[in-house]
């Protein structure tokens, strides 16, 4: 297998892993969704089955229990749930509307990415940021889209504040992937600029 793919491979398996791991995890600490529930089989189950409970007065289909302060006035994690793609956009569509719409948005990330992959020669030191750019955000992508086609939303659980009166908006491992990989693609584009017309080599 070329190194190139070994790269992409490696890397992309590790975000999603981490992705999916630190969301199950999330689901069984700060959630009532696993309680009663003593094998890992029927935990799975309960996070990737198609029976996933209506949503309850707070909008959420799994009932948070509990937040955990990571750092007093600025950082916690709290499960929520996002039907919609990065910071909530579309979230008020129809269900109907908004699945098919992420269907198309995400196959045709993975083969936009796969495509800008296959281009790059794997051999120059200066790929580097491209490499792991693009599996960053490949794995970031297929984090969230095995989500919602599990259970039609997206699981986040960090929230960053500045003493309860301004907020970001939630996030996950899978975001923290696309954003990390796509500040190495912009970091890329400078490493990997096309000298100027007469500049000296």
């Amino acid at each position: 297998m070329p190194r190139k793919y070994l790269i992409l491979l490696v890397i992309t398996l590790g975000a999603v892993a981490l992705d999916q791991w630190t969301k199950y995890d999330v689901v069984g600490s700060l959630t009532t969704r696993f309680d009663g529930l003593e094998t890992t089989g029927e935990r799975l189950k309960a996070m990737y089955g198609s029976d996933v409970p209506p949503p309850g007065v707070d909008g959420r289909h799994f009932r948070a229990k509990r937040s955990v302060e990571v750092l007093e006035s600025f950082l916690r994690l709290r499960y929520e749930e996002n039907p919609g793609a990065a910071w909530g956009m579309f979230r008020t569509l129809p269900r109907e509307v908004r699945g098919p719409l992420f269907h198309v948005v995400s196959i045709g990330a993975v083969i936009l990415i796969g495509y800008y992959f296959t281009k790059l020669s794997g051999k120059d030191p200066k790929e580097r940021w491209a490499l792991w750019g693009l599996s960053l955000v490949l794995g970031g992508a297929l984090g969230n889209y095995i989500d919602r086609v599990a259970r039609g939303f997206v699981v986040d659980f960090v929230q960053a504040h500045w003493k309860d009166q301004a907020y970001w908006p939630s996030f996950n491992v899978a975001d923290m992937a696309i954003c990390v990989g796509v500040g190495m693609l912009i970091l890329d584009a400078f490493v990997r600029k096309d000298p100027q017309p007469g500049a000296r080599a």
